[in-house]
């Protein structure tokens, strides 16, 4: 099962910019991509900057329709101007889960 881990960080103040951003995406996905298995955002306890993304896809098509919708590319509009460095993506194949 494809994956995509993301750590990403607002700089100082702009955390709920950033939040409300990234549920919109949440939304999104579970409105219109049925082969998105799972997309959680956590955000971290002690920098509210911070926040990590974990999406699972049914496959690679599903992967790439999410990559390449608008909601997105809109994702990436809003948050470019208030990230605080690179986006860090990992993209890999999930070996194990509970669930």
């Amino acid at each position: 099962m494809p994956t995509i881990t993301a750590v990403i960080r607002a700089r100082k103040g702009q955390d709920k910019v950033l939040r409300a951003a990234l549920l919109e995406v949440a939304d999104h996905v579970q409105a219109h991509e049925p082969g998105t298995l799972g997309f959680h955002i956590s955000q971290d306890l002690t920098d509210p900057c911070v926040f990590t993304t974990y999406e699972r896809f049914a496959d690679r098509a599903a992967m790439d329709l999410h990559n390449g919708s608008a909601v997105v590319a809109r994702f990436f509009a809003i948050a470019k101007p208030v990230l605080d460095g690179d986006v860090v993506l990992v993209t890999g194949t999930e070996i194990a889960a509970k669930g």
